[in-house]
């Protein structure tokens, strides 16, 4: 390694940025650099390469349009932000997304070139180069693109390093563009933020005290029931209920900023809604501690439902003991089922060892036999 290249990578080691870096089709050499001058540790807190199709996928939550894309860059660095959340309350922490598509022993019909945004609290920058096919075999381009990541921390550890166009050739095209989200909800959207409450009239905050009690769901559409329950919650819990809706789904793709602002619009001048990246009760929990969830007796049962823990019981019970320990419980609606049969919490099977986590609301206080997917399903 020469020289000046070191120097910058000691210079990322001692910014006191930490960082997590997801890199796809190409500069996976980067993080070998980091690792290779000593004091990795202090920086590198995860570094992750989901070549294949589904571990990108996967890393995702969906199936990006392009798997080599400025935009597929841009979310692979707001999920590695996200990870790294989930690891440390570092306010400096940095995501790094790459996605590239290099020579191959395939024929390649589109351009050689590649994808680097980097993201943190304040602002997204995203470099992307394209590369002049044919002037460097597979082992050049990767390392160009390991030393653009290198570059491109750098300047958002505050280290003074040279501009990625110092790395390019007369035939190779390069574009810098940034991205700096204002709105708390588009900062929730791309994942700078974990948690946006929205009010009745519109404000939000991201660091809003948190409420008595939620109830969860997706409101699609909001109804009657969903504003009852809410109502009988806060009288059981003697505090506010505030409706939860998540833009991520453990097995659906996330919302579109769109449908997230629809699915809002329905509470304006009506209700506050915590807004959240969190699919799981057991991310809620640690979003939300010591808030209650307002729940149906449907969810409560597959809560407690190994299946839902890709049948290992061992994750549900874990699940459970961590929403215990956030300070979380259940209140829990009965919900007339397919057959309309009332199912209570007296038909549902808890673990012994949890059981002290639910309470059921009596059915002489709220009943109401309609559903979201009932509404959806009547002719307009």
């Amino acid at each position: 390694m020469e020289a000046a290249l070191q120097r910058i990578i000691e210079g990322i080691h001692t910014s006191g940025r930490r960082c997590v870096l997801a890199i796809t089709g190409g500069g996976s050499g980067a993080i070998a650099a980091l690792l290779r001058v000593p004091g990795g540790s202090r920086v590198l807190l995860e570094a992750i390469v989901p070549y294949e199709r589904g571990a990108l996928v996967e890393l995702l939550g969906r199936e990006p349009e392009q798997a080599c894309s400025a935009e597929t860059a841009v979310a692979m660095a707001r999920r590695a932000l996200a990870r790294g959340r989930r690891r440390c309350d570092e306010p400096r922490l940095v995501g790094v997304g790459v996605t590239a598509s290099l020579v191959s022993d395939r024929p390649k019909e589109g351009d050689h070139r590649c994808h680097v945004a980097v993201a943190d609290a304040e602002r997204i920058d995203v470099v992307s180069v394209v590369l002049e096919r044919g002037r460097r075999d597979r082992g050049a381009e990767e390392d160009l693109v390991a030393r653009a990541v290198i570059l491109a921390l750098a300047r958002a550890c505050d280290v003074a390093a040279p501009d990625v166009g110092t790395l390019l050739g007369p035939g190779d095209r390069l574009t810098v563009t940034s991205v700096s989200p204002e709105n708390p909800i588009d900062r929730l959207l791309g994942g700078l933020v974990a948690r946006v409450t929205v009010y009745p009239d519109g404000q939000c905050a991201t660091e809003a005290p948190v409420p008595r009690g939620v109830l969860a769901g997706s409101f699609n559409p909001l109804h009657a029931g969903h504003v009852e329950l809410a109502r009988v919650g806060a009288e059981c819990l003697s505090g506010a209920v505030a409706f939860e809706l998540a833009v991520l789904n453990a097995d659906k793709p996330p919302l579109r900023a769109a449908e997230v602002r629809h699915r809002l619009a329905q509470f304006a001048w009506r209700q506050t809604v915590e807004l959240t990246r969190a699919p799981t009760f057991r991310e809620k929990a640690r979003l939300l501690p010591g808030v209650t969830f307002v729940v149906g007796a449907d969810t409560a049962e597959r809560i407690v439902q190994p299946r839902y823990y890709g049948d290992r019981a061992e994750d549900m019970l874990a699940a459970l003991d961590e929403i215990a320990r956030h300070g979380c419980r259940f209140l829990v609606a009965g919900r007339a089922d397919d057959q309309g049969r009332f199912v209570t919490l007296a038909g549902i099977a808890l673990p012994a060892r949890f059981a002290g986590l639910f309470e059921q609301i009596p059915e002489e206080r709220f009943r109401r036999d309609v559903s979201s997917s009932g509404l959806r399903q009547r002719p307009s």
